[in-house]
């Protein structure tokens, strides 16, 4: 089953352990620091996995209930602080997470502050500041753009969550190869996420560009079509066809429907099934 800790947060994935859960349903998630209070978001069923997951600590009771919220009010508060107090000391911070931990086996409470800054900071005189206010010890960090995005969370241009705060664990090199393998502008402006960097799905779309091109007949080969011969003159990998210019104007074909022509590489007989 997958819980979230926020609202349209990110997925975390659970085994059940053999318990009958709902959607709504709040319950324990196991963490280094002592079990957490999740939602359920995605019931129990059914999967093969290929790594273990953490197994559910079970229902949360009233008191985890009460626990939780009384944390959540310390992160909002640790907010205002560490905001005027970054601004007392005229640093060039901006906070954009917290998080805090009542107790744990290291220490009793903690109060992590996640912010951005255009370079280094020296932020030791605001540390001593924060642990008398907030009266924890302090963690700040500093983070990239990339996981500001993943902490912030947003919608990209394809209308959906960001990937990042939904799915994606490990974010890979993204590359402007990656965006001319799949036709797309060179213009980084037209091809970056929230964060200012080229967007991830560049990345783990890539191996499906690679397979189609790698079946497809290259722009500029003559083929026959059920339409009739024509001449390639584009590719669209998302629906897996082929653009083929005919007598008739530009056509768009299944790419299992287009064979190529012998004066370029032989003929490619459609099986039946294909013709199906």
């Amino acid at each position: 089953m997958a819980v979230t800790f926020e609202q349209y947060g990110r997925l975390h994935y659970l085994d059940p352990d053999g318990a009958d859960y709902r959607v709504g349903d709040r319950v324990l998630y196991p963490t280094d620091d002592g079990a957490e209070v999740a939602c359920v978001v995605w019931a129990p069923e059914e999967t093969v996995v290929e790594a273990s997951l953490p197994k559910c600590a079970g229902r949360a009771t009233g008191a985890d209930l009460e626990r939780d919220e009384a944390n959540r009010q310390h992160r909002r508060r640790i907010r205002e602080i560490a905001v005027e107090r970054i601004t007392a000391h005229g640093l060039p911070m901006k906070v954009m997470a917290t998080d805090y931990i009542d107790s744990s086996k290291d220490y009793d409470k903690l109060a992590v502050i996640y912010f951005t800054a255009p370079g280094r900071v020296d932020f030791r005189a605001l540390i001593g500041d924060l642990a008398r206010a907030v009266g924890a010890r302090i963690d700040l960090r500093q983070i990239a753009s990339r996981d500001t995005a993943r902490l912030t969370g947003g919608v990209g241009m394809c209308g959906r969550e960001l990937c990042c705060t939904l799915f994606l664990d490990e974010v890979e090199p993204v590359s402007m190869r990656l965006a001319r393998s799949q036709n797309l502008t060179a213009n980084p402006l037209q091809i970056q996420g929230v964060c200012g960097k080229l967007l991830c799905c560049l990345a783990f779309e890539h191996p499906l560009y690679v397979d189609f091109l790698n079946q497809a007949p290259p722009i500029g080969d003559l083929v026959t079509t059920p339409d009739g011969p024509g001449r390639v003159v584009g590719h669209v990998v998302p629906a897996g066809e082929v653009a083929v210019r005919t007598t008739d104007g530009v056509r768009r074909c299944p790419l299992a429907h287009v064979c190529v022509s012998k004066k370029n590489r032989g003929v490619r007989s459609a099986t039946p099934e294909e013709e199906s």
